[in-house]
């Protein structure tokens, strides 16, 4: 299903820029000269992993939080999340001073989880095979009177999402493409308006897991399409089927869909941290994947990644990186 009238625009996500203005970090623009030669190409990586509770979400979800009357925000919000969109609305609720509940799978990493609950957020749990977590989160909001932040299917999360690649082409200038991970799409659909409003040309490269393919069947065929829940390392993108709103976007505004296994995540997150000295959780380094993999062709000369979070803890990091922990 598409809509008329696109649900996030060029001017909303510098209108998100503005708001998150000195709430946000401005994360670090990142190059590797190895990585240039083996991509042949230019790459910046905008690692959003140094972004506050370590991933990309606290962008969308602020920008939403923020603009809650008086009212709502008494009441408190509620969302459901893997672990970092979680993350993200218990600190905006903080630092908004309201309260959270969140709504998170009973396997979730237990970093992302403690880190909720650090932020002050009240954890729901529910089985990620059986249970519908939207569903879950809608009743306890309606029960209780909160306002619930979706993941990514909202357009101030998405406009909050875009302004990560808004920032990377403000630093680095016109580039030929720009990767990014693909989950529910929210980062994507706000990315795609940032860029694509900005430089028409861009190639947009959406990557995901090839358990999680739901998305490039989706554009494949034109409509959503659902598969079973994906068991893959890459937990933020263990998504069955695109969101309606972010999906109406990504139709538009996405040219390719690459896929990547969960070997060549391993591999991309050893090569984050042996060269660049980063730590980048599994979907955050599919984008790095899929280069270094070869997994996107014809590449133009400067290219820009979207490295979406870092959350992964130790134990897990080093197990992932040796080629354990075959899913979450």
């Amino acid at each position: 299903m598409t809509t008329t009238i696109p649900p996030v625009t060029l001017d909303d996500v510098q209108d998100a820029a503005a708001r998150l203005r000195g709430v946000a970090h401005r994360t670090p623009v990142l190059r590797s000269r190895t990585l240039d030669a083996r991509v042949g190409a230019e790459v910046f990586l905008k690692c959003e992993n140094f972004q506050r509770v370590g991933a990309f979400k606290f962008r969308g979800a602020y920008n939403a939080a923020s603009r809650l009357g008086p009212e709502h925000l008494a009441r408190g919000i509620a969302a459901y999340s893997s672990g970092n969109h979680a993350q993200a609305v218990a600190l905006a609720a903080r630092e908004l001073g309201t309260t959270a509940v969140i709504v998170m799978p009973e396997d979730a990493p237990a970093s992302k989880r403690a880190a909720t609950e650090g932020y002050g957020a009240e954890i729901v749990t529910y089985d990620r095979y059986t249970g519908d977590r939207e569903a879950i989160a809608k009743g306890l909001a309606a029960e209780r009177g909160l306002t619930l932040i979706p993941p990514y299917e909202h357009p101030h999360v998405m406009a909050g999402q875009g302004t990560a690649a808004l920032e990377l082409l403000e630093e680095t200038g016109e580039l030929g493409a720009l990767l990014a991970p693909v989950g529910g799409g929210g980062l994507m659909a706000g990315s795609a308006t940032a860029a694509k409003g900005l430089h028409r040309g861009i190639r947009m490269i959406g990557v995901e897991p090839e358990a999680g393919d739901d998305t490039k069947r989706s554009l494949e065929a034109g409509r959503r399409v659902s598969i079973p829940v994906p068991q893959t390392i890459a937990d933020g993108q263990a998504v069955d089927t695109p969101g309606e709103l972010t999906f109406s976007v990504n139709l538009r505004l996405v040219d390719e869909i690459a896929l990547v296994s969960d070997d060549e995540i391993r591999a991309a997150m050893r090569f984050a941290f042996e060269r660049l000295r980063i730590v980048v959780e599994p979907s955050g380094a599919t984008p790095l994947a899929a280069l270094l993999s070869g997994r996107v062709s014809g590449l133009p000369g400067r290219v820009g990644v979207i490295v979406s979070g870092g959350n992964v803890d130790a134990d897990r990091f080093a197990r992932l990186c040796a080629g354990g922990d075959r899913q979450d």
